[in-house]
């Protein structure tokens, strides 16, 4: 590709000057024509160009003089032809000459090209993303803003801690960071964070704790912390404040470290790795009064020792800790770990092991790595709160076998009575009595497994969780055989159904009550068991024997059938009560209508009572009041005298 305009000016000179006889005006005309060529040009290489041109022109002109030959002329005419890059962006070039372009849109940069055969080819290629450009230089930026964070809230620690709102939303902020940092590779210039949680966490921003809402606030505070231990650089150092320690190292074959916190000798122990990797370790002295504490069953635990994060890239089988207790009047230690899918404190792969001679120490190994930490219990709580269950328990079967004594002693008179409803009602109290003592010695054994300081035994709690969910499920289904039989003597007899009832025989009503308040209970406790043993979620986890909530959600399939004959029963209760008040029930004899009166009291009264008593039950669930805890041990206790005085 020839620059055809050099060339047409060359040869447009070479004619013009065979028309000039004088030598004189030759030389003259090539000064005057070339040189206004090369002010005229407008880059390096239109001059370069020119400067060719003279060349070959003083050339033509000492040849044309010399020899007169027109044949050399034209010979040199044919060399000006000169390849050339022509580009409206990147401008001309020549041949193997090297010119530098901007990358396309959306893209930050510089391309290379290179002038190839007349063309402008791209050489080196050096275009980055502009949005991930845009987020590195983001990312540039972030050790001086969280440096500029921590000096804000260490010079404001007063101002800062007493404002729930402040801290809540410089927890916010921390967790945005630790967001972007995911996955970036951060230096030890980012843990100018750590000096923003150490004020966080100190005592006076305890108040400020109190009025947040611990469950969010303190568990993403705990997250953007993981999260920023998690993409540290592979360089060894340490970071000390007042109430956090950190130490980034790599372990080749062991590892045994050391608190240097004040009034804390924690230490941590890796006996073996297989191979060399980093580890962090981060001591916390007072994250704890900051998280949730853990209510298992009806005590609430406390965080009684520093938290610990351990971070490690290879897996590990073995670790263990050692504690300094904080609070010696707690009993009960557990070694837990922070669980982020159940959101709650949890002891699986965890174990508390003996501390030796050593007093006011805790020793737990596990076999994974994350937040660990020890529970203990308020023995106060603990033992008010065995004596109320155990104690009313004991009651309440003595109260149950007294029932049945004296059923059996009269079940003769009963059996052989024409009076049906009279029959019915004893077949219900019979079953009602008989589900609770069954109940009530499953939860004594599943109280003795479940002790506090042990974690649940799968194996060992399951029967007795089956057992328990279905005789209390028999419990509520023969109150409503026994609302049903209230509702149809009542309701139908005054409709003009009162012979249908004679005619029944005695084998068909037991045929259908048994089905109902014991079928329907199987049925839904085998359904429950087949919709959670394949996730393990059958049982709670949190050291009681009775049906898994945080995970599977099993004890719905308790609480909706109890509920639902609950309401059930009350609406029963409305229509039985109005049609008695109406005089509807006059046709009935007189000793049937005194056994439908007892019915009803009965269901009257123990409908708002199990309704209350469970509603307790449920309450502990979300809370970890002490005082609801002891009313629904009182209540759950001692329903079932209360049951037997008013059969």
């Amino acid at each position: 590709k020839c620059d055809l305009s050099l060339y047409t000016t060359y040869v447009f000179f070479f004619f013009f000057t065979l028309k000039m006889q004088s030598y004189t005006r030759r030389v003259f005309f090539f000064f005057f024509f070339f040189l206004n060529q090369f002010r005229n040009s407008n880059n390096t290489e239109e001059r370069r160009n020119v400067k060719i041109l003279i060349l070959l022109g003083v050339n033509q002109l000492i040849f044309f003089q010399a020899l007169n030959s027109k044949l050399m002329c034209v010979c040199v005419c044919v060399c000006v032809c000169v390849c050339v890059c022509k580009n409206d962006t990147l401008g001309d070039g020549n041949e193997n000459q090297f010119v530098t372009g901007p990358c396309e849109k959306n893209w930050d940069g510089s391309i290379t090209y290179q002038c190839t055969s007349g063309n402008w080819m791209e050489f080196r290629r050096d275009c980055i993303l502009q949005v991930i450009n845009d987020l590195q230089r983001n990312v540039e930026r972030i050790p001086a803003f969280v440096s500029n964070l921590s000096n804000v809230t260490v010079q404001n620690n007063q101002i800062i801690t007493q404002s729930p709102l402040t801290v809540q939303t410089i927890v916010e902020i921390l967790v945005n960071i630790a967001s972007i940092l995911k996955n970036i590779i951060i230096d030890k210039a980012v843990m100018n964070f750590l000096k923003t949680v150490d004020v966080l966490v100190s005592d006076k921003a305890a108040a400020s704790w109190q009025s947040l809402t611990k469950e969010n606030t303190s568990i993403s505070l705990l997250s953007a912390i993981e999260n920023v231990t998690d993409r540290l650089s592979d360089v060894d150092f340490t970071f000390t404040e007042t109430f956090i320690e950190l130490n980034r190292t790599v372990i080749k074959n062991s590892y045994r470290g050391k608190s240097n916190l004040p009034n804390s000798t924690t230490e941590i122990l890796i006996p073996q790795v297989l191979k060399t990797t980093s580890l962090t370790v981060l001591v916390f002295a007072k994250l704890g009064k900051v998280l949730p504490s853990r209510n298992t069953g009806n005590l609430v635990s406390h965080i009684n020792g520093n938290v610990v994060i351990v971070k490690v890239n290879e897996t590990l089988n073995n670790i263990s800790f050692t504690f300094d207790i904080t609070d010696q009047s707690l009993v009960n230690p557990q070694c837990v770990f922070w669980n982020f899918n159940l959101n709650a404190w949890d002891s699986t792969g965890c174990e508390a092991k003996p501390s030796g001679n050593e007093t006011g120490k805790i020793t737990c190994e596990c076999n994974h790595t994350t937040t660990f930490s020890i529970l203990m219990f308020n023995p106060n709580d603990h033992i008010a709160l065995d004596y109320i269950t155990y104690i009313g328990v004991s009651i309440s079967m003595a109260s149950l076998i007294l029932c049945l004594i004296i059923e059996s002693i009269m079940w003769k008179s009963i059996n052989d009575t024409s009076n049906y409803t009279s029959y019915m009602r004893h077949v219900s109290i019979v079953n009602i009595v008989v589900s609770l003592l069954i109940a009530n010695i499953c939860f004594i054994i599943g109280a003795a497994i479940a002790e506090p300081e042990q974690p649940t035994s799968v194996g060992r709690c399951s029967p007795v969780v089956f057992f328990m969910h279905f005789f209390y499920l028999a419990l509520f289904f023969w109150m409503l055989i026994s609302a049903l039989l209230l509702f149809y003597r009542t309701v139908m007899v005054s409709h003009g159904h009162g012979q249908s009832w004679s005619q029944m025989l005695k084998a068909k009503m037991m045929v259908i009550a048994f089905i109902v308040g014991y079928g329907a209970p199987l049925l839904i406790a085998v359904i429950t068991v087949a919709s959670t043993a394949g996730q393990e979620n059958y049982i709670s986890k949190r050291n009681s024997c009775w049906l898994n909530w945080y995970e599977s959600k099993a004890l719905l399939a308790f609480v909706i059938p109890a509920l639902t004959i609950l309401a059930i029963n009350l609406v029963v209760l409305i229509v039985v009560l109005y049609k008695m008040l109406g005089r509807g029930v006059a046709s009935i004899q007189r000793d049937e209508k005194h056994a439908l009166v007892v019915i009803a009291i009965c269901v009257a009264i123990l409908t708002p009572f199990f309704g209350l008593t469970w509603g307790f039950g449920i309450g502990t669930m979300v809370s970890q009041d002490f005082g609801m805890h002891v009313v629904f041990a009182l209540l759950n206790s001692l329903q079932v005298s209360l049951c037997e005085f008013l059969f």
